[in-house]
């Protein structure tokens, strides 16, 4: 099946990849990776201006969503640009915080860009870090009850704060754990379960989109390159084992495109799994590809491209393993 983007999608993405050229969104990465967040943040609030998070929310509570194949559009050219923040995470927080009451209260924040939000021991997929907890006006601690015996359902917490924050293999995703004790206990009970798979369903969805849009920069700044770098006397780009990888690399990044929009046709979570392995697969080969092609100077953190390179190795393993992506497709 062949799955187009209509014009009002083209144009939505297009206005994106021009907010974020202009942002130069390398030197945002590289100042939110050292800690200084003024650039990013202004950033976060112009993609929020674009309505990016009003996607994950619904009208009622002032949002324009939920409008997951969108979203997946918006998130492709975040991927793209690298855009820092705990973007994700925030879209994961929309679906959680699903009940009138709490939606009530956090979700017109979360779509204005006003809120920020990042995640914690959701299902066990993002172990018990948390993404750019400095960042963040609102820290949620899951506990889904699954795999619990016994267990009446799982705990929704508003944690109070943040430990100290380590370095990951991507600068630009800052990690902390959060507070253990203390707190608002936001939703406790069956709904939590329920809510929490749901979460888990958008975020990989917004991951498997991110991946793709990174491994699409990869590819073009790698074909860019081996256009302009020269042995022998002619540029390494006409040379056919080149070639050969990167035609790899782009057949590997369009089959993963039209799982990725199908997947947020259908929302359904084994073809979500489906799309993000694949997506964030092909972004690692990408990776892989672009990094023995540009040689050296692909391996200096000096240079743009390790501002994706750390990314896609980053998002494989974000919001499920391959592993545990497979086996729900399998289920």
């Amino acid at each position: 099946m062949r799955f187009l983007l209509d014009d009002e999608q083209r144009a939505f993405a297009h206005s994106l990849d021009a907010l974020l050229t202009a942002a130069d969104s390398p030197s945002v990465v590289r100042s939110w990776g050292a800690g200084d967040h003024t650039a990013g943040l202004a950033l976060w609030s112009r993609v929020a201006d674009a309505g990016v998070f009003a996607l994950a929310v619904p009208e009622t509570y002032e949002g324009v969503g939920p409008l997951p194949v969108e979203l997946a559009v918006a998130f492709v050219e975040l991927g793209r640009h690298a855009v820092p923040g705990p973007l994700v995470e925030t879209v994961a927080a929309a679906a959680l915080l699903s009940e009138p009451g709490l939606a009530k209260r956090f979700l017109p924040g979360l779509a204005s860009g006003e809120t920020i939000a990042t995640v914690a021991a959701l299902d066990g997929s993002c172990g018990s870090y948390a993404l750019d907890g400095d960042a963040a006006t609102i820290h949620l601690a899951v506990d889904s009850g699954k795999g619990d015996e016994g267990s009446a359902g799982g705990e929704l917490r508003l944690t109070q704060g943040h430990g100290p924050v380590r370095t990951s293999m991507d600068p630009a995703r800052r990690l902390t754990r959060l507070a253990e004790t203390g707190g608002e206990l936001l939703a406790t009970g069956p709904q939590v379960t329920a809510a929490t798979a749901h979460a888990l369903t958008w975020a990989r969805l917004a991951t498997a989109a991110q991946a793709l849009g990174v491994g699409l920069t990869l590819l073009d700044r790698t074909v860019a390159y081996v256009k302009q770098r020269s042995q022998f006397g002619v540029p390494i780009g006409s040379f056919q084992a080149v070639k050969h990888r990167l035609a790899d690399a782009k057949v590997a990044l369009e089959f993963a495109r039209p799982l990725l929009f199908g997947a947020a046709l259908t929302m359904d979570p084994a073809d979500v799994a489906a799309a993000k392995v694949t997506a964030c697969e092909a972004a690692y080969t990408t990776a892989r590809t672009a990094l023995q092609l540009h040689g050296a100077i692909g391996y200096t953190a000096e240079y743009d491209l390790s501002l994706w390179l750390t990314k896609a190795r980053a998002l494989r393993t974000a919001w499920g393993t391959p592993g545990e992506c497979r086996e729900m497709v399998l289920k």
